[in-house]
């Protein structure tokens, strides 16, 4: 198994398996599933704002998910090139995504969003 391109050993796998074993029945096993599944707090909500979304936050969400999805913050120059497809493939399926969506609700309000991310976190982590 790799974690971060370290090959662990077995015992760091055992450790792991039982770190994750004692989680689940701390918290729960719904609990866990459903903190576990929670987006990536990088990837920000584009949908339905005014202004509308930018061409640059659709390219920027789409190079968090490719990033998430690859596990490269950077790639090697070998996968630079499907890297970088994958962002331009994402990022174009976004805008066909944003551009087709429909809602009645209002428009959110960019300010707004910020502050309620801002006091999310606070309550989060604290400060």
């Amino acid at each position: 198994m790799r974690a971060r391109g370290v090959l662990l050993e077995k015992k760091q796998i055992a450790k792991l398996q039982q770190r994750t074993k004692r989680q689940i029945i701390k918290i729960g096993h719904e609990d866990f599933v459903r903190r576990s599944c929670r987006m990536c707090r990088n990837i920000k909500l584009l949908f339905n704002f005014d202004p509308p979304v930018t061409e640059g936050e659709i390219r920027a969400a789409s190079l968090q998910f490719v990033r998430k999805i690859s596990g490269f913050a950077k790639p090697s120059q070998a996968n630079e090139a499907a890297f970088n497809r994958a962002v331009e493939e994402v990022a174009a399926a976004s805008e066909r995504l944003l551009a087709s969506l429909e809602t009645t609700a209002p428009h959110r309000n960019r300010e707004e969003e910020a502050a309620k991310a801002k006091a999310r976190g606070m309550a989060r982590f604290g400060g």
